[in-house]
């Protein structure tokens, strides 16, 4: 049986990534990331085919060109992140249920292409003010970086309506059981 898509989107601090790592403890959804290519050298024990696909910039844009991409951004010169449609497509012939951690922009590209078959998810903070409490509340940003990770964050939210369902997270575990439901809606 051919699997699904699940795309989240949030605002740095929201608690998107503590939301999925716990729903891939439920191995009954048959969940898998989606490994994305970028064209950045691998960090510490990161290896090719698990976190990401290194490839170099040339090969990157090679495979635009040939239009192999889903998704993808160039974040800095030379510096691209992006979804093979072939990764995905094989993820789905698997089975998978594909979950997907990306921008708006990206999110909104892999419903384009995947229409029903993807759930676009966006987790949203209860207000801007909760979410610069608990980016300032890490202790791992300047006030800087927070107010620049607060612009795009308001961004993000203006986009929230572009998406199948949006979780509010104001309580965590709230969140993560509307989020469960959700997908267990979805994926039959």
């Amino acid at each position: 049986m051919r699997g699904k898509l699940i795309i989240f989107s949030a605002p740095s601090g929201t608690g998107k990534s503590t939301i999925i790592n716990w729903l891939m403890q439920f191995k009954e959804l048959h969940l898998a990331f989606s490994i994305s290519c970028t064209s950045r050298a691998p960090r510490g024990q990161e290896q090719n085919g698990v976190e990401y696909f290194f490839i170099t910039p040339e090969e990157f844009k090679q495979k635009i060109a040939n239009d192999e991409f889903v998704e993808y951004e160039e974040v800095y010169a030379d510096r691209f992140y992006g979804t093979l449609k072939s990764q995905v497509e094989s993820q789905l012939e698997r089975g998978d249920n594909v979950v997907f951690d990306v921008d708006v922009n990206g999110a909104m590209d892999i419903k384009a292409a995947y229409g029903d078959e993807a759930l676009a998810l966006f987790i949203q903070p209860p207000s801007i003010e909760e979410l610069r409490r608990r980016l300032t509340n890490r202790g791992t940003e300047t006030p800087d970086v927070i107010e620049t990770r607060i612009e795009r964050a308001a961004y993000e939210m203006s986009q929230a309506e572009r998406f199948d369902r949006i979780v509010v997270n104001d309580d965590l575990d709230t969140a993560e059981k509307e989020t469960l439901e959700i997908i267990k809606g979805f994926i039959g």
